[in-house]
């Protein structure tokens, strides 16, 4: 049975991936878009870590809060979607007292574990094969089953980026060719 410290952070997580990726979707400034996109995906990481799915976490930050993020705020630079004026999300005194709150509660919570102990040590999950760890690797374990497998999906997802942003370049060429 999962511990409160568990279960408190995985509903924070939870509620703030739900809250962030609304945020996502309302904002009309496409770079503050984007960054509500990496909170989702940063909040999607903490809960990969919790589900024990540690390797996934870390692919989740390095490959999609990092290297997927760079590349549409790359395309949405490239495009000049939006004033500077624009990009600022927080605005009136509500928001910023709202975020002030979130920081002084976060920074309590941190300073609230950092003298206690976890409540059990790291062990590793029921599915876990230490023959076919030492034979593949923890990454083998992963990269395994996501290229034979599931190689159609993987291949199709990168096909979709790579069309999202050819056509991005393309629409942002079509602007400036009308704007002269």
């Amino acid at each position: 049975m999962p511990n409160f410290f568990y279960e408190v952070h995985f509903y924070l997580f939870g509620l703030l991936a739900i809250a962030s990726s609304i945020a996502f979707v309302t904002r009309r400034s496409p770079v503050a878009a984007v960054l509500w996109l990496v909170t989702t995906m940063f909040c999607l990481a903490a809960l990969y870590a919790l589900l024990e799915a540690h390797f996934i976490a870390v692919i989740q930050v390095l490959v999609y809060a990092g290297a997927i993020m760079v590349v549409f705020l790359f395309v949405i630079m490239l495009l000049n979607l939006g004033h500077p004026a624009e990009i600022a999300d927080i605005r009136g005194k509500w928001g910023r007292l709202a975020a002030g709150l979130l920081g002084l509660a976060l920074f309590a919570q941190v300073m609230a574990l950092a003298g206690k102990r976890l409540p059990q040590p790291f062990t590793p999950g029921s599915g876990y094969d230490p023959d076919a760890v030492r034979d593949l690797g923890a990454v083998g374990r992963v990269a395994q089953p996501l290229f034979n497998e599931y190689l159609l999906a993987f291949e199709l997802t990168s096909i979709v980026l790579l069309v999202a942003i050819v056509g991005a370049v393309v629409l942002g060429g079509r602007r400036r060719v009308d704007a002269r």
